[in-house]
């Protein structure tokens, strides 16, 4: 049945959605600059990614690594991944990348983590021993956008204790997390994520090594 409040909602339904995403849009923008001010000087946030919640900082800095590290409990062995936002930072990191990742990156249907061999302009103690690091390219607008104003890699690893679940939430991370970090990015915290990253390793020659489906 038709209704002048039903004529009014079909009216309006294409304003209301324009304000709802310009509000989006300037929230992000706002967390962007709150998180990229603590960032600069070597802090740590606590951000929602493209999987899951994560404990992030600028990969270039090893200080600021180190406190990753220290705050999750981890040992610097267990080597961190980083994010990036789109090829140009992928090949300012590494300076060969095999044919095969951007098939991969190409074709994945699900948010995919690539372990690369002979990093650079990145933090020694987030490389493994092996000489690799794991990177992954996102395009969630928050990630993309923050490491717009960075120009340089961010740091990502799950928001939990080593040895601990990985939250599925931002409600189950724990207190001590939280506490750790020097800004917590508000964005999605009603939102269930997504699971953690499939993770590939591959070698310069070709070795294709599927570490986590």
């Amino acid at each position: 049945m038709f209704s002048l409040e039903t004529a009014y909602f079909s009216r309006n339904a294409g304003r209301f959605s324009y304000f709802r995403k310009k509000k989006n849009v300037e929230l992000i923008s706002q967390e962007v600059h709150n998180a990229f001010e603590v960032i600069q000087n070597g802090g740590l946030i606590l951000y929602p990614t493209d999987t899951v919640w994560g404990i992030g900082c600028d990969a270039t800095q090893p200080e600021a690594v180190a406190k990753v590290y220290a705050l999750k409990q981890r040992a610097e062995a267990h080597a961190l991944i980083c994010l990036v936002n789109g090829d140009r930072m992928l090949h300012q990191i590494f300076r060969e990348i095999p044919e095969v990742a951007w098939q991969i990156m190409d074709f994945a249907e699900r948010p995919t983590t690539l372990i690369l061999d002979e990093p650079r302009n990145v933090a020694p103690n987030i490389i493994g021993a092996d000489n690799s690091l794991g990177i992954r390219v996102v395009k969630s607008p928050f990630c993309y956008k923050l490491m717009e104003r960075m120009k340089k890699p961010l740091v990502s690893t799950s928001a939990n204790l080593s040895g601990h679940p990985t939250p599925k939430s931002f409600k189950e991370i724990s207190p001590e997390i939280i506490a750790g970090v020097d800004y917590v990015v508000n964005l999605h915290h009603d939102t269930i994520s997504g699971r953690p990253s499939s993770i590939i390793k591959l070698t310069k020659d070709a070795q294709v090594k599927i570490i986590r489906k």
